[in-house]
């Protein structure tokens, strides 16, 4: 199986060009996408769809996308009806395999006073891979600083943590079994779960070591046995080495839990993609 996490920087590639289509033609052959910034209805995109131009362009996919900032961009059409229309930017997961549910989860802002400070937040989707359900989860982090991201890091293993005991989107039973309250099958919230996105923070940050363990000149670094580890690493590759974007060190991470480790067969960077100013990370397992 192979798994994909993109920032595809709304289609704009290293040449200056837009193009979703170039984004499409590179993640093609993934059975599992986490992608990140997407729009709607943005100027500088042409005021298009990019998540229904996606679905198209990638149609055998099942899909969910989260709206992290979601701001008004309805209009008069040219009868006065309202036109009721949303300006949204936010995260993807797009699945070869069923989608069984999704939840989006707004993640700490810190409010900046001229710094641009946006947004953002972690999109979960449990997917039925026909062996088992596995929690996938895209995100896209604060570009600002450390400060900025921990409290997001903090968030979010609060999240990955009550995941389990919260149980699916529905669970329990319903007094009246007509009701339709329980329609479909119980839905799962497993334990395993993978995290995929553009976290802006490299191996030596404090946001790294709060996700995975401390590291130690002795032992070098400290994984917890229930806790997440790097993919990366856990391929064999040396955790200083790496890079996901031109010229820069490696900020696009594939986390996950420490008991899919022997799951992992390969894990690299495609740096021949152009469609964006960052590379995708690419991640092969036994699922």
């Amino acid at each position: 199986m192979k798994i994909v996490s993109y920032n595809i920087q709304y289609g704009f590639g290293q040449d200056g060009n837009n193009d979703l289509s170039r984004i499409a033609d590179e993640i093609k052959t993934a059975d599992i996408i986490a992608l990140q910034e997407i729009e709607r209805f943005w100027e500088r995109t042409g005021m298009v769809d990019q998540v229904l131009e996606l679905t198209q362009l990638l149609p055998e996919y099942h899909w969910v996308f989260g709206a992290n900032l979601d701001m008004d961009a309805s209009f008069k059409d040219d009868n006065n009806h309202l036109v009721n229309r949303r300006r949204q930017f936010g995260t993807m997961i797009m699945s070869r395999f069923p989608i069984l549910s999704s939840r989006n989860f707004p993640l700490p802002k810190f409010g900046t006073l001229t710094q641009h400070s946006i947004q953002q937040g972690i999109l979960e989707a449990v997917i039925d891979l026909g062996k088992g359900p596995i929690r996938f989860y895209s995100v896209h982090l604060s570009h600002l600083c450390s400060e900025t991201r921990l409290p997001q890091v903090e968030a979010m293993q609060e999240i990955f943590r009550k995941a389990p005991s919260e149980g699916g989107a529905w669970c329990g039973g319903h007094p009246d079994p007509d009701a339709g309250w329980t329609e479909g099958n119980l839905p799962p919230m497993p334990h395993e779960m993978i995290l995929l996105g553009d976290m802006n923070f490299d191996n030596k940050s404090p946001e790294y070591t709060h996700l995975t363990g401390p590291f130690t000149r002795k032992y070098g670094r400290l994984y917890n046995l229930e806790g997440l580890i790097d993919a990366w690493v856990a391929s064999g590759k040396n955790e200083n080495e790496g890079s996901t974007y031109p010229g820069g060190p490696r900020i696009d991470h594939c986390f996950m839990s420490s008991s899919l480790r022997d799951k992992i067969k390969s894990v690299w960077v495609d740096e021949s993609a152009k469609g964006s100013d960052h590379w995708p990370l690419w991640i092969e397992m036994n699922l």
